[in-house]
């Protein structure tokens, strides 16, 4: 196990490695000067000189290059040279410093991300602290609400193969793979949130924090997550439907199933003790990846609906060119693929123990 985990961080240390070099070289060749996207209308030819100067933007590419593998790392080395992009500014990086060699600081930190273009100098991290949550929870709803229904929807249409109901269910599974997501989020915000309204007391749009009648405090509103969670798990909802089914029936087929039932075990204890367990291991694989997709994937539905979280925040940065942003986003996403995938290595040994990590 601990070889597994030692191997699977190296790989993923060289994975991030190769996203940070792609997403670095690929924004810093789009047209555009970076000090006059941060200035706006107010540039003159001194302010420029001085932005570039302070975030490292008159170095040669390859130098910026050092310096954002610099900013990333935890581990990191810093100037005592005030005028220098790596000195070690109170309010920039949060870090420890360790030891001191001649005129470079050595410190642990947190990762860098540096600051947005557009907001004013905020720090992308706190950007990102401000959305990601929010898109966590989204992802969270509608992949317990694809999990809960495509398991048990599976099942029944697994014991119920080639009758109506299982007919039905593979209708809705069909259906709900087929059509794209926007289309979905803008016909249930449509139909739900405004025609019946009157009944459901949805809106069409809202976040998951809202200001209160009198604009002076912020407040849960969780009936804003139930369309949402609900558009985005659709497409999971009908993957998980059609793999419970075919696995399940996969599994019914197995000799351990047929001696279960020699012995006199009932359909139910068959299905929760031996069938469905061993049916899971598809079904986790497509779970984990739709998890992370939709970390990454959630833009339409989150524009839609006007859910304050990473995907809406990643199409604002898009309109504005504001690269740190994008590049901040896409890196943490690459992150939590990364991790969900050991986790889901880890799953698969508690569901088969004949699983080995190898």
């Amino acid at each position: 196990m601990l070889n597994y985990l030692i191997n699977k961080i190296a790989y993923a240390i060289l994975t991030l490695f190769g996203v940070i070099t792609v997403i670095f070289f690929l924004f810093n060749v789009l047209p555009g000067d970076p000090a006059q996207m941060m200035l706006g209308q107010n540039e003159d030819s001194e302010q420029l000189a001085i932005v570039k100067q302070k975030y490292g933007f008159d170095k040669p590419l390859g130098t910026q290059y050092l310096y954002y593998l610099n900013d990333l790392s935890p581990l990191s080395f810093h100037s005592k040279e005030k005028d220098d992009y790596t000195f070690l500014r109170e309010g920039k990086y949060t870090a420890s410093k360790l030891f001191t060699i001649g005129n470079t600081t050595t410190v642990l930190k947190f990762p860098y991300l540096r600051e947005s273009f557009t907001k004013q100098g905020k720090k992308v991290s706190q950007v990102l602290g401000e959305t990601l949550p929010n898109t966590f929870v989204l992802a969270v709803s509608a992949i317990v609400i694809a999990m809960i229904l495509g398991v048990i929807l599976g099942i029944v249409s697994a014991l119920y193969k080639d009758q109506w109901i299982d007919k039905t269910i593979q209708i809705f599974s069909t259906l709900g793979m087929s059509v794209p997501s926007f289309f979905s989020a803008i016909l249930f915000a449509w139909f739900f949130g405004f025609v019946l309204h009157e009944y459901t007391n949805l809106e069409m749009t809202g976040s998951l924090y809202e200001l209160d009648d009198f604009g002076e405090a912020m407040h849960i509103k969780w009936k804003n997550l139930i369309l949402p969670a609900v558009v985005l798990g659709i497409r999971p909802l009908a993957v998980v439907i059609q793999l419970m089914r075919n696995s399940l029936l996969e599994v019914f087929n197995q000799d351990y199933i047929r001696t279960a039932r020699a012995k006199g075990l009932s359909e139910f204890q068959i299905i929760k003790k031996h069938a469905v367990k061993n049916a899971l291991n598809p079904v986790v694989t497509a779970i984990s990846g739709w998890f992370a997709s939709m970390l990454a994937g959630a833009v339409f539905v989150e524009y839609i609906f006007g859910w304050n979280g990473l995907g809406k925040e990643i199409v604002n940065a898009l309109n504005t060119l504001d690269l740190p942003v994008i590049m901040g986003a896409v890196l943490v996403i690459a992150v939590l693929f990364v991790i969900i995938n050991i986790f889901v290595d880890l799953i698969y040994v508690w569901l088969d123990p004949k699983v080995k990590l190898k």
